[in-house]
C-alpha cells in the first residue's frame, strides 16, 4: 500500500509565499508582517509556510533576497577603484530607494531578533562582502592596491561610514560622499612605490 506523504513541493507556492512576504514587507514594514497575513495574501496555510520556513523572520528575509538579489551585480571594470565606486553606488542608490529603506529596518529588527541577525549577516550582507573582496583582490593582482592588504579591515573602512550614515547620523548619502570616501580610502591602500 503506498503511503501519500503530502504535495510535493511546488516551487510555483514557494514563490508565491515569497513574493507574499516581500509585498506585506514593502507595504507593512518588518513588524506588521506575520505567518497569517503571509498565507492569507499566498493563498496557502501556515503549515504550508513552516515546511520551509522555521518563522517569520526566515520567510521574511528570503522573500526580500528573493526580491533584492540580481539588483547589485559584480563590477568588473578592469579598475579596482572604479569597481569599488560602481559597488557602492549601486547599493546607496539601492538603500535609499522605498524597498532598500526596508534593510535598514530588518537591521534594527535583527538587534531584538539573533534568528533574523544571523539570516540577514549570512544570506544578505556576506555576500556584499564577498563581491568586495573579490575586487579587492583583483585589485592586488594588478598591482593597484598594495600586496600586504589587511581585505577584511579595507572592506570595514569603506562600508562602515556608509552605515554609520544610514543608521546613526542621517547624513546625505550621495555621489560627492562616496566618491570622497572611496578616494580616501583608496589612497591609503595604494601600493607605495
Amino acid at each position: 500500500m503506498d503511503k501519500k506523504l503530502g504535495r510535493p513541493r511546488s516551487e510555483k507556492t514557494k514563490t508565491d509565499i515569497l513574493t507574499a512576504s516581500y509585498d506585506l514587507l514593502i507595504q507593512n514594514g518588518f513588524g506588521a508582517v506575520t505567518v497569517e497575513k503571509i498565507a492569507e495574501k499566498a493563498g496557502v496555510s501556515k503549515a504550508t509556510i513552516y515546511k520551509w520556513w522555521p518563522n517569520k523572520a526566515a520567510v521574511v528575509m528570503d522573500g526580500f533576497l528573493n526580491a533584492t538579489t540580481e539588483k547589485l551585480p559584480i563590477p568588473d571594470t578592469g579598475s579596482t577603484i572604479d569597481d569599488m565606486l560602481i559597488q557602492v553606488s549601486n547599493f546607496v542608490e539601492f538603500l535609499m530607494s522605498k524597498k532598500g529603506n526596508v534593510i535598514t529596518e530588518i537591521i534594527a529588527e535583527g538587534q531584538f531578533d539573533q534568528n533574523l541577525a544571523d539570516i540577514y549577516r549570512k544570506a544578505y550582507f556576506k555576500p556584499r562582502r564577498d563581491i568586495s573582496k573579490q575586487i579587492l583582490e583583483r585589485g592586488i593582482s594588478r598591482g593597484e592596491l598594495r600586496k600586504d592588504l589587511d581585505i577584511e579591515l579595507v572592506i570595514d573602512l569603506i562600508w562602515g561610514p556608509v552605515f554609520y550614515r544610514l543608521l546613526i547620523t542621517g547624513e546625505v548619502l550621495d555621489d560627492i560622499f562616496i566618491k570622497k570616501l572611496i578616494d580616501y580610502a583608496f589612497e591609503g591602500i595604494k601600493p607605495n612605490f
